[in-house]
């Protein structure tokens, strides 16, 4: 009976103490949640980052040897022909990937959205599974259908045009493009049609009707009716597909045999930045690679977005 005094007068602090737990615990429970994130954000994601631009403004011999050279990089890597021939590979790769692969991709997903095709689940998945190999794979079985006199891809030339059955595709210069073009297509049109088939989908079926009533044909409703519906969707891909082709490195570097090729023909801004870096050991001018990369793509996206009418959203 001697303590109940004592317990009436501390209920009103403990009671304070666990008010206050409370509220800190709510105020604390955001941040505690989304800093699994933020740390692996920070050590991964933006550690990096800043730590590459700054290797940008050095030179060096492996990641303890820098020395500071201000924007020498960045001066040197416009007068590099090793950079030049790069930026003009990947361009060209870029520039017939994009209009060859969007292309393919819209007619098969047009193809395979019609209601007369039979099969149709079965033949979006035999399309779509080339993307599921991997590129690491893909550039292994490439390099063994463009083997001369055996391989699938001259045999097949020869029997419907009659292309020499010796054509060594990876071994000349003028061919290496071509067959990295053609492995390209193989692997990411089925993926790309994956995104138009969704897109056509949702377009509004009673715009067709209407369409169909106004006396359309099925090459005016495409134009008007079928393209503005997939736009968004077009433009994404577009973007999208434009990055890719300028992150082109594991195709060239497994079918040319860790190398950039005949003449450097197989040669693509990735696989430079690779070379110089972790071949050469200057980690500094490959940062600078890399940023100037970065800096194109961001700058190509944003034209193609200002092209496409994008920019202005909405639409």
């Amino acid at each position: 009976m001697a303590t109940r005094p004592t317990d009436i007068s501390l209920t009103p602090t403990r009671a304070a103490r666990t008010s206050r737990w409370f509220v800190l615990q709510y105020r604390m429970a955001p941040y505690l949640f989304v800093s699994p994130f933020l740390i692996l954000f920070f050590t991964f994601g933006a550690y990096p980052i800043v730590k590459s631009l700054i290797l940008a403004f050095y030179a060096t011999n492996g990641p303890k040897s820098a020395v500071f050279v201000g924007l020498q990089n960045f001066i040197f890597l416009f007068s590099d022909r090793d950079f030049h021939k790069a930026v003009w590979n990947t361009a060209v790769f870029a520039f017939w990937s994009v209009f060859l692969q969007l292309p393919l991709s819209l007619g098969l997903a047009l193809l395979l959205n019609s209601r007369w095709v039979r099969g149709r689940e079965l033949l979006r998945l035999a399309f779509f599974s080339p993307n599921l190999l991997g590129q690491v794979f893909v550039g292994v079985l490439f390099s063994v259908l463009f083997i001369p006199q055996y391989g699938l891809v001259n045999r097949f030339l020869h029997f419907i045009a009659g292309v020499p059955l010796d054509t060594k595709w990876l071994a000349n210069p003028n061919l290496v493009m071509p067959a990295l073009v053609l492995t390209s297509l193989w692997m990411y049109v089925g993926f790309n049609m994956i995104y138009f088939l969704a897109a056509l989908q949702a377009v509004d079926k009673d715009l067709y009707e209407a369409a169909t009533v106004d006396g359309a044909n099925a090459w005016h409703q495409f134009w008007a009716v079928t393209l503005p519906g997939i736009k968004p969707v077009a433009v994404f891909v577009l973007v999208m597909s434009t990055i890719g082709s300028f992150q082109l490195f594991e195709l060239p570097w497994i079918m040319l045999n860790n190398s950039a090729g005949p003449d450097q023909a197989g040669l693509t801004i990735v696989m430079y930045l690779y070379q110089t870096g972790f071949v050469t050991g200057d980690l500094g001018y490959a940062s600078t690679v890399g940023w100037t990369l970065a800096l194109g793509v961001l700058l190509i996206s944003l034209f193609q977005m200002r092209v496409t009418g994008a920019w202005k959203g909405g639409d």
